[in-house]
């Protein structure tokens, strides 16, 4: 059978949304991964990434059921949905590559200047570091900082959380930016397939049965 056939699209489609499935787990697992590295809220991009590979990952598996029985509704909102996740995707990866680290010390130091005394010890700990950003700018709150410190690098010499927090930032934001928009643009193909397998006749359905 010709690649143009019905057998053809239709494991064609299954074959991407199995794709779009473990795409959609890889962005929840880097941004939880980015996430529970001290990004925390601040970086709102973060979290949605995390519905974009939860509705991804959800829509996979409606995809999936609708190629596997040829369901006429399924494909449908399928096609609609996954196009709605194509340009929401598409403007978070952007967001992601073109966030500097200039946007992102001002997104840490907004949430810092929120955060309690106590949920900035216990960061401290986590990431093994003191105060934010040891500069001109900041040169007084990290003082206040540094005193209250009970990392157990205070003992020796310790780096600030806010380098840290950059560099694990900087990592989840290339990986989610560029893995984001690399398969956004496979969910065009993904909806101009369903809505070719969707007008193909089932060969081995009735074909009275078919509209």
């Amino acid at each position: 059978m010709v690649c143009g056939g019905f057998t053809c699209s239709k494991n064609a489609i299954c074959s991407l949304n199995v794709v779009y499935m473990l795409v959609g787990l890889l962005l929840i697992v880097v941004a939880a991964w980015g996430k529970g590295f001290g990004i925390v809220s601040s970086i709102h991009i973060i979290g949605g990434v995390i519905a974009v590979g939860f509705f991804l990952l959800l829509i996979a598996i409606v995809g999936l059921i609708g190629a596997v029985r040829h369901h006429q509704v399924m494909l449908f909102f399928y096609m609609v949905i996954l196009f709605i996740v194509f340009l929401f995707q598409f403007g978070v990866s952007c967001s992601c590559l073109a966030m500097n680290q200039g946007q992102q010390e001002k997104l840490l130091s907004s949430s810092w200047g929120i955060m309690s005394n106590e949920t900035r010890d216990n960061l401290e700990k986590k990431l093994d570091c003191c105060g934010l950003f040891n500069n001109t700018q900041h040169n007084e709150e990290f003082v206040s900082d540094l005193v209250l410190c009970q990392a157990p690098c205070v003992k020796n010499t310790c780096i600030t959380c806010g380098q840290k927090m950059l560099q694990h930032a900087s990592e989840s934001l290339k990986i989610l930016g560029g893995v984001g928009l690399f398969f956004s643009f496979t969910e065009i193909l993904g909806v101009w397939l369903a809505m070719r397998y969707r007008n193909q006749k089932d060969p081995s359905a009735n074909p009275s049965a078919f509209l």
